[in-house]
Formats: structure tokens, sequence, C-alpha cells
């Protein structure tokens, strides 16, 4: 047995217990589809103030899905852990698609990755005189930034409590989603620039 399949059945064995699978199932389940995620997208574009950080991490989510469930997935066609893994009892339903790498952890960190991104470094801003800054963030975004950063975590291990993932999978789901949210701020940052000198151009 592989040292990834072993980090599954130490899960099972030591980790699993009465009080926490229900948790960890219900944890798991809130990103079907990367859907609390979505969600949370939407509720960030809807309201003025995180109208920007909503954009950037949709934009994030979205391309790590289409990554994650077009491309990586079907290219390399991993087993899951549960049907091949002696000992491994998977206790949620049977997935549909391929295991590596996990999206659960991807669209996670894709979004989550975003508001810590901005947390750190500001949301890229044009002020009224046409300077390109980054405007500071809350203290209540930060703190919320920080709680989303820990639910991803809590996602992805969820992909190992419950049998569905190899360690691997979500390691490389994770980095993937880390590496979306990065690409996704810059380049929205690098796009609002180019708009700013557009309209520079056109009123010369």
């Amino acid at each position: 047995m592989g040292w990834d399949a072993g980090v599954l059945i130490y899960i099972q064995e030591h980790f699993r217990s009465d009080l926490i699978t229900p948790v960890m199932k219900f944890i798991t389940h809130t990103s079907d589809s990367g859907l609390c995620w979505i969600i949370l997208c939407i509720i960030l574009v809807l309201i003025p103030r995180t109208r920007r950080a909503g954009i950037i991490a949709g934009s994030s989510i979205a391309v790590e899905a289409i990554i994650t469930n077009l491309i990586v997935k079907n290219a390399v066609a991993r087993t899951r852990p549960y049907e091949v893994v002696e000992g491994l009892v998977n206790i949620i339903e049977k997935q549909k698609d391929y295991s590596f790498p996990s999206g659960h952890s991807g669209a996670s960190f894709a979004v989550a990755g975003v508001l810590i991104v901005i947390a750190m470094l500001g949301l890229p801003a044009i002020t009224k005189n046409g300077e390109l800054l980054r405007s500071k963030t809350s203290a209540g975004f930060k703190v919320f930034a920080i709680i989303s950063l820990v639910y991803a975590m809590l996602i992805a291990f969820s992909r190992l409590y419950v049998g569905v993932h190899y360690p691997t999978d979500v390691l490389a789901g994770t980095l993937l989603g880390i590496v979306t949210s990065i690409l996704a701020y810059f380049v929205y940052h690098l796009v609002i620039k180019k708009i700013h000198e557009y309209k520079k151009t056109k009123e010369a």
C-alpha cells in the first residue's frame, strides 16, 4: 500500500467517529458542484462594496472548473480510491467523475484564495482622477477572508475523510485553486489598467 492510500486508511481508523462523520458529510456536500462558493460569488457581486471581489472570485472558480473538470480529470482518468484501496470504506454516494484533481478543493481555494489575496494586497481600483491603485480592505473583510480559508481547508479535508479522494488529489486541487486565484487577481488588475489607458487615449 502506498503512502497516498495509507493516509486514507489512517484517517478512517483514527479520525472517523459518529460525532464527526455527519459534520464532515455536511461540509463536503456544501461544495458539491462548487455550490456554496458560486452562491458566495453571486452575493459578493450583488453587494456594491464587494462587487469587484465577486467578479475576481467568479472568474477564478470558472477557470478552475474548466481546467479541472474538462481537461485534467479526463486526461489523467484516475480511479477513485474507494474502488481500489483495500479496506477503505466510502461513506458518501459514489462519485460520477474521476478522482484527480479534487474539484471540491480546487473550487474552494479558487474563491477563498482570491479573498485572501485581496485581504493582503487590496482591491484593484481606479480613482476619480484616473489613478490606478489597490484600495485597502476593511478589518471585517479580512476576517471573512480568513473564515473562508478555514472553510476551504475543512472541505479539502472532508474529501479525504469521506474516502473519495487521495491526498495528492486534494493537494493538486488546492494548488490549482491557489494558482487560478492569483492569476484572476492580477489579470483583473491588468484589465482595468488597460481599460483606463484606452479611455485616456480616446479622450486625448
